[in-house]
């Protein structure tokens, strides 16, 4: 598989990333392991995951699985911190809780560092540069080897990136956050702010929650996340008629390249400007080989200006020049 940098950092990973969202609730031991061998085999390196992933189970299934199944060196390892499971307060960007919270992963991972270390979201109760200053002490601590953020809208990355290429502080290599044909919501802010200030973006859910492989097109699979009492409402929002004109338009173009919908909308936000790797969730090993083997496929400009137009988002001012507004 290619590999690509990381913003402008020394940081080469996958241009694919392999997503752990489910794994310690929907996805036992046995699919991560199938999972991971395959994305491993398949030469990917990025594997992304988050302190709150099945309450802190994802991160002890994939540190067992380094264990015994892929050596820690061959893997990019990228995990956040940040999300609460509070009603009350869903962030806590503290530097004691950041820290804390990087400490009880790499035990639970069972490393002494990882890769990529993200803030997991923007905490407006606590000042910015304090959340910051805890990227820089993992970094120069060891804990982590490079620093980014996740669900940033545009002046807030804007302002970490910036503030973070001042003085001795460590350069944001990355900021994750949802991207699709059905979400592009990141080129209004996000997307010019990554790509000035240098930042790679790592698209969470680059297959529209599963609906641009085309699954939902007649009716809600029982063996879908979309039937998952726990995942339903995360699908929800994109099995509307806007979503489904897209979906059409994804599968058209599926059928005159003779690949799948899969394939296409993988391969359309893959290679969009700025973007450095996109995150792959899979329920089996078998869906994650199918996605893996994308690989091979670039999208004639004619397809990708095609799905550009039917899935153009409506940005107006200030997000484009007034003077011809």
């Amino acid at each position: 598989m290619e590999q690509r940098h990381l913003g402008r950092t020394g940081l080469r990973v996958s241009r694919i990333g392999l997503g752990t969202l489910t794994w310690g609730r929907d996805t036992d031991e046995h699919d991560a392991a199938e999972q991971l061998k395959a994305f491993w085999d398949a030469g990917g390196t990025l594997v992304d995951t988050a302190d709150v992933y099945g309450g802190g189970e994802a991160e002890c299934l994939l540190g067992r699985l380094m264990e015994r199944l892929v050596p820690r060196q061959d893997l990019v390892l990228s995990t956040k911190a940040g999300s609460v499971p509070d009603p009350d307060r869903r962030t806590d960007g503290s530097r004691g809780h950041l820290l804390a919270a990087l400490d009880a992963s790499l035990a639970r991972l069972g490393t002494d560092h990882v890769d990529l270390w993200q803030l997991h979201a923007f905490d407006p109760h606590t000042p910015l540069e304090e959340s910051l200053q805890a990227l820089d002490i993992a970094v120069r601590s060891g804990r982590a080897r490079y620093a980014g953020v996740a669900n940033f809208c545009g002046w807030q990355l804007a302002k970490a990136g910036t503030w973070q290429l001042g003085g001795d502080r460590t350069r944001l290599a990355g900021a994750q956050l949802e991207y699709s044909l059905l979400q592009r919501g990141v080129e209004r802010e996000v997307l010019p702010a990554a790509l000035d200030l240098g930042i790679g973006l790592l698209p969470s859910s680059p297959l529209g929650r599963g609906v641009l492989t085309g699954k939902y097109r007649s009716g809600t699979p029982s063996d879908s996340r979309g039937a998952s009492e726990t995942m339903a409402p995360f699908v929800e929002p994109y099995l509307d008629d806007a979503a489904s004109r897209i979906v059409d338009a994804v599968t058209t173009a599926a059928d005159g390249l003779a690949t799948t919908p899969l394939h296409v909308a993988l391969a359309w936000v893959r290679d969009r400007p700025g973007v450095t790797a996109p995150i792959v969730g899979a329920r089996t090993a078998r869906q994650l080989t199918a996605a893996l083997s994308v690989e091979t496929l670039s999208l004639p400009d004619e397809i990708c200006r095609a799905l550009d137009d039917v899935s153009a988002p409506v940005h107006r001012y200030p997000d484009h020049d007034w003077s011809t507004l």
